[in-house]
């Protein structure tokens, strides 16, 4: 490692899934597990190369009932390219054979199934040796109209799911994290994903994992206006207000986070193939981004006394329903790994 740069922890990790997220569906092809690592395995600024990437648990990825043979060739793949696995995302949308925490009994069992599923290629991944930390990634997988019909009684159904969620965990040794996100009922705004979190009640085995680009939405209230937290049409150069907001915003979260994505945002929404509309990923050189990554980053690694928490082992960079022509410029990946060491050697430390 270059000495200008001294911090080991947390590790940096790219993310597989913006190959697939919002790829097909009438759109553009998804991108293969193979090439996706390949390119996440060549960035290197300052002899400072990614030391993992997170992955999504479904086709044309990974085959999440594609048994040991399945598990073996994903940690293989890992080795070949001194990369570590860290969290795994459980296909729990009822297009990727999971249900709905909201649905009938029968659409909730195959939600947890596919979390079972999930948590126990995490739990071989682990004792294969290739992932040393991360979580089991899950989400309500609803729109924001369907939990909308019934709010506080769909909030009790996905608590009372997510629940059952966090004991297939324990038993497999995991922990699940939730990911806030617009575009997910019960979870499209901070106090409603504070709200599901304490109705769990299960802090040792449920945490948050904090997106850059999707947290930024939180603020401008998009799906829950009433929870904004800069006023409309706010004005992005009044840093002063912009980073009020986001130190309430961030104060009132971390003490449920325990996973970051790295990210930027032009204070957009945006979705493609059948991803609906969320926060929208920018590339991290974007002029109209609206975040000081490094800066911004700060607020989810520190404490509200400026202190590192270092509860997050690992930072991931996520930029989902990227252009495919953006994603195999080897540019992007170099621009990418320099803010995630930018982050680092802000909020970083060594083990």
């Amino acid at each position: 490692m270059s000495t200008s740069h001294a911090n080991n922890f947390p590790k940096l990790h790219n993310a597989a899934w913006p190959g697939l997220v919002g790829k097909g569906d009438g759109g553009e092809p998804p991108i293969d597990l193979d090439t996706m690592l390949d390119m996440t395995a060549a960035a290197e600024v300052d002899g400072i190369s990614f030391d993992g990437f997170d992955i999504f648990l479904y086709h044309p990825h990974f085959d999440i009932d594609g048994g040991d043979d399945e598990i073996k060739a994903l940690a293989d793949k890992a080795q070949a390219r001194d990369l570590d696995v860290g969290t795994v995302v459980a296909p729990i949308y009822e297009g990727t054979g999971g249900g709905s925490p909201i649905g009938t009994p029968q659409q909730q069992a195959a939600f947890l199934g596919q979390v079972r599923k999930a948590c126990g290629v995490a739990q071989k991944l682990r004792e294969l040796g290739v992932r040393p930390h991360g979580a089991v990634r899950f989400d309500s997988g609803i729109g924001v109209e369907p939990w909308a019909a019934d709010p506080e009684g769909n909030m009790k159904k996905i608590a009372d799911v997510f629940r059952q969620a966090c004991q297939i965990a324990e038993d497999h040794a995991e922990r699940m994290v939730a990911e806030g996100e617009i575009c997910w009922g019960g979870m499209h705004s901070w106090r409603r994903m504070i709200q599901l979190l304490e109705m769990v009640d299960r802090p040792r085995t449920l945490g948050f994992q904090a997106d850059m680009s999707h947290t930024l939405l939180y603020l401008l209230g998009y799906n829950a206006p009433e929870d904004a937290l800069l006023p409309e049409g706010f004005d992005f150069s009044d840093r002063e207000q912009f980073d009020a907001a986001y130190k309430r915003l961030t104060d009132a979260l971390r003490p449920w986070t325990i996973e970051l994505h790295v990210a930027q945002n032009d204070g957009t929404v945006h979705g493609s193939g059948s991803h609906d509309k969320t926060g929208r990923h920018c590339q991290a050189t974007d002029p109209n981004g609206k975040l000081d990554i490094p800066h911004h980053a700060g607020y989810w690694l520190r404490g509200a006394d400026g202190e590192l928490t270092k509860r997050i082992p690992h930072l991931c960079w996520d930029g989902c329903m990227f252009a495919n022509a953006v994603m195999m410029d080897p540019q992007t990946w170099q621009d990418i790994l320099q803010a995630m060491i930018a982050v680092r050697d802000a909020h970083g430390w060594q083990e």
